[in-house]
């Protein structure tokens, strides 16, 4: 019921990590030492020279370091300049990889698919309806803690929450890491029940486009995850059907763009 709420800081050009610094005491303790085993402590003006090269050796080490560090923060930056660039221009190899990149570690499997202009198109994959308990928490009139059977109205209607859900916060997710882009196509796709060869098989269930400008001002703390994509979308493919107004697979025939897209994913992984 929550998981729209999620919220993620935009994306700003990285910078590179200061370098690494230098332990001055092991260098010079290190030099120090290979001065000290090279002359006998009897031959003092040979000693007095093998440190004093030893403290020339010392700095010219840490020169070296540290020009080393700098360079490899230098070319840090500069990586790091070229791909805020290439994402910030919309170049659909960039986009696509910091989205997979984001995508890694959310709940339900997510993937960006295509790229054209300022719009992505999204493919998120939604937990199957009887992910869900049939029973929610309540109480009695007495005030005791009790488990109430849901009904199918309530069942459904909290299985369009999830699926809502988990639309939303991938949008938002992918709005955050890519500035640049304006729009997003996002279709959520769930695991058909096993057929006779165990085989399992994507049905779309929720088909939407949100502009970023139209999830400004949502007030996310309180509307409900149907309501924002029935008031954010500026197109949706949402069917509900009978009395308990149950989520139904969208019939792909009848959509030949989400046709095009389910065909163009590889599900093995993402199921």
């Amino acid at each position: 019921m929550n998981v729209h709420r999620a919220q993620f800081t935009s994306a700003t050009h990285p910078v590179a990590p200061a370098p690494p610094a230098i332990d001055v005491a092991a260098i010079r303790a290190k030099h120090v030492q290979a001065a000290k085993a090279r002359t006998s402590v009897f031959a003092r003006s040979a000693r007095k020279t093998a440190l004093a090269d030893a403290a020339q050796g010392a700095d010219a080490e840490m020169a070296a370091t540290q020009a080393a560090f700098l360079s490899d923060q230098a070319a840090f930056q500069a990586a790091l300049d070229q791909h805020w660039a290439q994402l910030s221009a919309g170049d659909p190899v960039a986009v696509l990889g910091a989205l997979a990149a984001a995508f890694e570690d959310n709940e339900a499997a997510a993937a960006a698919i295509g790229v054209d202009g300022s719009e992505v198109s999204l493919v998120v994959v939604v937990p199957p309806v009887d992910t869900l308990p049939d029973r929610q928490p309540t109480t009695t009139a007495a005030g005791n803690l009790s488990l109430k059977k849901m009904t199918k109205r309530e069942h459904a209607d909290l299985y369009k929450l999830l699926v809502c859900g988990h639309a939303l916060v991938t949008v938002k997710e992918a709005f955050a890491v890519v500035p640049f882009l304006r729009s997003a196509r996002v279709v959520a796709v769930r695991a058909t029940p096993p057929d006779a060869y165990g085989a399992l098989r994507p049905e779309a269930v929720l088909a939407a486009r949100f502009e970023r400008d139209r999830l400004e001002g949502v007030q996310w703390e309180s509307a409900d995850a149907v309501r924002v994509v029935n008031d954010a979308s500026s197109e949706r493919i949402f069917l509900q059907r009978g009395a308990s107004q149950e989520l139904s697979p969208i019939d792909v025939a009848a959509e030949p763009e989400v046709a095009a897209l389910l065909a163009s994913v590889d599900f093995e992984d993402l199921l």
